[in-house]
């Protein structure tokens, strides 16, 4: 993933990487009966397949071979984290369908985790941008799935407690996901008595401040704004692609900006200088140049960008595209009373409560002012406003699963063909486009006497000739 996303594609191109096709989108000019005949026809065409795709008649030799797969898996050319079986037949997966997150007519086995034992070395506790505080058990390094891991989460006190884990301990780990390490449990039986049993700190393990767990909670949480390690996790945050989008600000920096006192939160940011970046470890005048671009240009970003960035507890990425869209402004949002938030469709009480909790701290609203005298956009701005096209002043909302567009793709072509999306369902939509497996938003459409289209007509609307 790291590699598609690479912006020098001469990066890109030296890791020689390969392509293994086990699908297609929308075909035209080309029919298939079978999934088979289909991968087959791939392969012909120049494509690379899986050379272990079989069709099985019957359930029971699907489970002889999934059983096969696993005792082979470390002979792959590849990486493989399991087995997919699929319907063969095309009509029958038409007519099986697919729910919001998956095809019915397939279904993955996962490959049992690759284990290894180990020994904790310690259990050191980190600092998230909430305040979080994480215990973390450091390890003997040991090869799992194909790379060395020396660390894992314990996520909190009760998981910690739970595996009754202590330094000096022999562990059996593996990659949750073939990705994340985590400590399956303690080997008990190989204890000597010199282990050291896991204890959580009173005080912050930064900053020194108090730690508070409230009732009802597993998470222990440092409540000292001005803890240096919740401003670098927050900074980390607020410049990351999907919030204020800020190239060139990676964790490294932010240590030397906020150790070094040039920021004291993500506010301090914009009123940077070119001779104060130079004082810097590695910064020249060309990147100092880049850098100081990069943050003036970030001044531009929609308004839910900026509310995402924020970091708000318990605010992601949609909640506060929701909250763009309702509010309108981040003056209007920062005045808003509960029972305002509450409106929103997929929004509930404790997210309002956060929200509302955020926007009453003193330290917040001083960092927001910052924001707010360095030029930050803090107002939606309205797509009908600024472009033109034969959707303008109409309204869609969309619901279910598309086949051809995620979500995102398909609200993007309407914006910029002149349309609007909204997230809810009102008198002022024009059009629902209902995909597989709509929600509620289908009935009360339909109570609305909305026109409900389906995807092929509204590929038709938007003139979709097919990928």
């Amino acid at each position: 993933a790291g590699s598609i996303r690479q912006l020098d594609s001469r990066i890109t191109a030296q890791r020689k990487l390969h392509m293994i096709a086990y699908g297609v989108g929308e075909t035209v000019g080309v029919e298939f009966k079978t999934q088979f005949e289909l991968l087959q026809y791939l392969n012909k065409i120049g494509f690379r397949i899986s050379p272990e795709v079989r069709v099985h008649k019957d359930i029971e030799s699907v489970i002889q071979e999934v059983k096969r797969l696993t005792s082979v898996r470390d002979s792959f050319p590849f990486g493989a984290d399991g087995v997919v079986v699929k319907v063969n037949d095309i009509e029958l997966q038409k007519k099986l369908g697919a729910t919001s997150h998956e095809p019915r007519w397939a279904i993955a086995y996962k490959f049992p985790a690759e284990e290894a034992e180990t020994i904790v070395k310690d259990i050191i506790f980190s600092v998230g941008r909430t305040g979080a505080v994480t215990p973390v058990a450091i390890f003997e390094p040991v090869e799992i799935d194909g790379s060395v891991v020396s660390r894992a989460s314990l996520h909190n006190e009760d998981i910690a407690r739970a595996l009754d884990i202590r330094i000096g301990d022999h562990v059996i780990v593996h990659k949750a996901g073939s990705v994340i390490p985590e400590v399956v449990r303690v080997v008990k039986e190989k204890r000597t008595g010199k282990e050291i049993p896991f204890k959580m700190p009173d005080k912050c393990p930064v900053c020194g401040g108090p730690l508070v767990r409230e009732e009802g909670f597993a998470v222990t949480r440092c409540i000292n704004v001005r803890c240096p390690a919740q401003v670098k996790e927050r900074i980390i945050h607020f410049v990351s692609r999907d919030a204020m989008d800020i190239e060139s600000i990676g964790e490294k920096l932010v240590d030397q900006l906020v150790d070094k006192g040039l920021v004291t939160d993500y506010g301090d940011l914009y009123y940077l200088t070119k001779e104060r970046l130079l004082t810097l470890e590695r910064m020249g005048p060309v990147l100092a140049e880049k850098i100081l671009r990069n943050i003036e240009e970030s001044k531009l970003r929609p308004l839910s960008n900026l509310i995402y960035a924020l970091g708000i507890f318990n605010v992601g990425k949609r909640t506060a595209e929701l909250l763009a869209e309702r509010f309108k402004s981040l003056d209007n949002l920062m005045n808003a009373k509960v029972e305002d938030i509450l409106q929103i469709e997929g929004i509930g009480p404790v997210t309002a409560k956060s929200i509302i909790e955020f926007f009453s701290s003193s330290e917040n609203r001083k960092v927001i002012d910052k924001l707010i005298k360095a030029g930050v956009n803090t107002s939606e701005t309205l797509v009908e406003t600024s472009k033109e096209g034969p959707l303008k002043g109409l309204t869609f909302v969309f619901t279910g699963t598309l086949k051809d567009f995620t979500r995102n793709e398909a609200s993007k072509i309407v914006e910029s063909l002149g349309g609007n999306v909204s997230d809810t369902v009102s008198k002022k939509v024009d059009y629902l486009v209902v995909g597989v497996d709509p929600g509620s938003k289908l009935e009360k459409a339909q109570k609305l006497g909305i026109k409900i289209i389906n995807e092929d007509e509204f590929k038709k609307l938007i003139g979709y000739g097919g990928k």
